[in-house]
């Protein structure tokens, strides 16, 4: 009985050792943007740092063997279990040294988990059972551990409890595997009571944790953020937070501004009415990202539009933008609106599977910031989107800043030259991000902009219309690799783009 409690406590102990890997790299990627390098890093380092643990478990004692393991798990529960809590609070009070304490906590974690497996394997051994049998009975319980929580974490954990409680969590879990371990081998410890003693304070120190840890993620965020958060969700899919402050609402994706209620429309009226304007014959009209509805509520201006398809992956996205009485404020209740039709997929997947053609399509996607966003603006998409435009139809595409990010940009640009498609590249100044770029395209040349608008604008005329088109020398083209799925060139010129505006 005691060596498969055991054997059920690898199965425990992997799956939490994962959890607080798979949390630093969410958390990480939440904080300071998503990339291979950073995932691969972590990773690495935490794999590393087990093997430094491993190697460390062969200098305990025979008789210190089932203490130590207690007190292992009672480390791992504390440093792991507060972890991500700690990380929000030194990233919103002190970004300088975020990296260097991520890093710390991921390689002592690491340290701690690595040495558990080897104990548990010696506990067995020393209760006479055989070696080959302690080999395949751990390493099996240690991968299903590992598969377990590979599911359940993205899928159930993350979405419903937050990454600092998920890791508070799993914290306790460790904390009951001594617990249990602790009365299961009571007669063989040194010193129970005191083991028993470190458990109860751990314990109270982790639950008292969970019931504060969104105050505290809240008091870190608004400290982050400077202004009231009024809204904070995480997804499967990413972090939603929306501030306000006095007149001004913000909406951040995993930590990065998707728009201020103060000059949203500067971007929104940029990326659909050069669009429009020009085609006063479209019925049908596509928007892949947009869940805000912002772009929806511009296109909803043309009457003779019949029919608008929004595809946007998350399905809390929509709903928050659908359903909140401040946001569709903003968005004038345009996901409601009976002409429009609210999709939640990939929008890759949906163009592959869909056979509808649209007289204009709006790609409103964020940034390419990670290899999962690059690939929604790379050859295979863009061939995808082209089987979807009508021959007369136009299409535009968000491409973030020609002045900060000219490489980022102007890749996007030869992209969709690339596949045929013949482009208008423009941009227009928005106060909350700047300088800031389109890509207009077609299968037709000819292309002009408008000299007046049918619809009522705020910011777009004939004249600011005719400087969008207009590049300085500062914003002039640059020589770029076109972004293939197997290189994602654009994502490496977009991380080396906005370094050189963050230094």
């Amino acid at each position: 009985m005691r060596d498969k409690l055991l054997i059920l406590s690898v199965f425990v102990v992997a799956s939490c050792g994962l959890a607080y890997e798979l949390i630093a790299a969410a958390l990480a990627s939440y904080l300071m943007g998503d990339s291979i390098l950073q995932f691969s890093s972590i990773i690495g380092c935490y794999l590393f740092a087990m093997g430094i643990g491993s190697h460390f478990s062969k200098y305990v004692k025979e008789e210190r063997t089932l203490d130590t393991f207690i007190e292992v798990e009672l480390l791992v529960g504390l440093i792991g279990g507060l972890s991500a809590t700690l990380l929000f609070v030194v990233f919103a009070w002190a970004s300088t040294p975020f990296r260097s304490v991520l890093y710390a906590l991921v390689f002592i974690t690491g340290i701690l988990v690595g040495m558990e497996v080897p104990l548990v394997m010696r506990v067995l051994n020393q209760r006479q059972t055989s070696f080959n049998e302690i080999v395949s009975r751990v390493l099996t319980f240690d991968y299903m551990g590992a598969l377990a929580v590979s599911l359940v974490f993205p899928l159930i954990l993350a979405p419903h409890l937050g990454l600092a409680r998920s890791a508070i969590l799993f914290g306790i879990i460790n904390v009951g595997i001594a617990l249990l371990t602790i009365h299961i081998f009571r007669q063989q410890l040194a010193s129970p009571s005191i083991q028993l003693m470190r458990a109860g304070i751990a314990l109270i120190v982790l639950v008292g944790a969970m019931f504060a840890s969104d105050h505290l993620t809240r008091w870190s965020e608004k400290a982050l953020y400077g202004d009231e958060i009024i809204h904070a969700q995480t997804t499967p899919y990413q972090r939603l937070l929306i501030t306000q402050w006095k007149n001004d609402t913000r909406l951040y994706i995993n930590g990065n501004l998707q728009f201020s209620s103060r000059d949203e429309y500067r971007y929104h009226e940029a990326l659909v009415h050069p669009v429009l304007e020009k085609l006063p014959q479209a019925r049908r009209v596509l928007v892949l990202g947009g869940g805000d509805g912002l772009a929806v509520r511009e296109i909803l201006k043309y009457p003779q539009i019949e029919h608008v398809t929004l595809v946007d992956l998350d399905p809390a996205m929509t709903d928050l933008f659908t359903h909140n009485p401040k946001l569709t404020g903003f968005n004038q209740r345009s996901l409601s609106n009976p002409k429009v039709k609210v999709i939640n997929a990939d929008a890759g997947q949906w163009l592959e599977n869909d056979q509808g053609v649209f007289d204009a399509i709006i790609i409103d996607f964020p940034d390419p910031s990670n290899f999962a966003l690059g690939k929604l603006y790379s050859v295979p998409m863009y061939r995808l989107v082209m089987k979807h435009l009508s021959e007369n139809g136009l299409m535009v595409v968000q491409s973030t800043s020609p002045l900060h990010a000219p490489y980022s940009y102007w890749c996007i640009n030869a992209t969709l030259q690339s596949v045929g498609l013949h482009t208008s590249p423009y941009h227009a100044f928005v106060p909350s991000f700047g300088e800031w770029g389109f890509i207009l395209a077609s299968k037709k040349t000819g292309y002009t902009p408008p000299t007046s608008y049918r619809v009522a604008t705020k910011f777009l005329d004939a004249e600011t219309t005719r400087q969008m088109f207009f590049f300085p020398p500062d914003m002039q083209p640059v020589k770029v690799e076109i972004n293939q799925l197997n290189n994602q060139s654009l994502v490496n010129y977009f991380e080396q783009d906005w370094a050189k505006v963050i230094r």
